[in-house]
């Protein structure tokens, strides 16, 4: 039950394992497990939904660069040399 609600209600696993009581880490590998067993239930991605997906990574690439070169700017600053 936990699970499925990580795998199909897109839940987090941190939020589902504080419910039930478990830890993430533990979750997480439940859902690892059950992910690997079902692959093959997963549909099949069609041309637009794997252009979105190669698109959202892209996207997500650059956010964490942005993110890492703030956290340079941010400690810099923060050490007092201007």
């Amino acid at each position: 039950m936990s699970v499925r609600e990580v795998v199909e209600n897109s839940r987090t696993v941190a939020a589902v394992a504080r419910e039930i009581g478990v830890r993430d880490t533990t979750l997480g590998n439940w859902v690892k497990v059950y992910r690997q067993k079902h692959a093959a239930d997963e549909p099949t991605l069609n041309f637009s939904d794997r252009a979105r997906l190669r698109e959202l990574e892209r996207e997500n690439r650059e956010l964490q660069q942005k993110v890492a070169f703030l956290e340079k700017v941010s400690a810099y600053f923060a050490s007092g040399q201007r």
